[in-house]
């Protein structure tokens, strides 16, 4: 019993040290945030709510069934990583070429209209790729190997260890999302368009970088 207390402790730590980086739910707030610039109090606590609940069913799946899925589509990690590299410089240069005054928006007929927007971006591109890619993808698979056993029984204490290191991370992107609120407080209408500017170019080379390493692992 202790050996076993032992491994789902190490695994519960390990899941959390590697994914940590790859999820990274600091940087990946900012990322995110001027996309719900236009929406209420509630409707961010919402929208922050589904993001967190799609990460999570993207990591459970991936945990359980990701290696399976991904073979059956014929589809290698790289190639998941050029097309979400892709997908984030699309979104980011959408960002960037947008001449819209975010601060001008404020009647509630317009709060429906940017729920309504965002709605459909909530799980593409906001949670898949933007917060859960291909990265986060490879890690899991790797933990899923790593906690394979013959016995049955262990294998179930270690795919219970990373299931809870995915709640963990999951909790965290909920808290780090939501909180980014408190930056538009201090920054004002100008400073705001300028910061999101700046997090829009962000975007687009984070989106080049994850393409450049897809392309660099197949050609390589």
């Amino acid at each position: 019993m202790a050996f076993e207390l032992h491994t789902f402790i190490h695994l519960l730590f390990i899941g959390v040290v590697a994914l940590f980086p790859v999820v990274n739910p600091i940087g990946t707030a900012f990322v995110v945030m001027p996309s719900l610039t236009q929406l209420d109090s509630a409707g961010k606590k919402l929208a922050v709510r589904t993001i967190t609940f799609y990460a999570f069913c993207i990591c459970t799946v991936t945990l359980i069934a990701g290696e399976w899925i991904l073979k059956l589509f014929g589809l290698s990690i790289p190639v998941v990583q050029l097309a979400g590299g892709i997908m984030i410089c699309k979104m980011g240069w959408e960002f960037l070429s947008s001449d819209k005054d975010d601060s001008a928006d404020s009647s509630s007929d317009v709060g429906q209209t940017a729920q309504h927007n965002i709605d459909s971006k909530l799980f593409y591109p906001l949670t898949f790729p933007l917060t859960t890619g291909a990265g986060t993808i490879s890690v899991l698979l790797t933990l899923s190997a790593h906690g394979t056993n013959t016995d049955l029984r262990q294998t179930l204490y270690n795919m219970t260890a990373i299931l809870l290191s995915i709640v963990v991370m999951c909790v965290l992107v909920y808290v780090f999302f939501l909180n980014t609120q408190r930056i538009e407080r201090y920054l004002g209408s100008q400073g705001e368009k300028i910061f999101n500017r700046l997090i829009a170019f962000f975007i687009f080379c984070v989106g080049l970088q994850i393409a450049v390493t897809g392309l660099k692992t197949l050609f390589g």
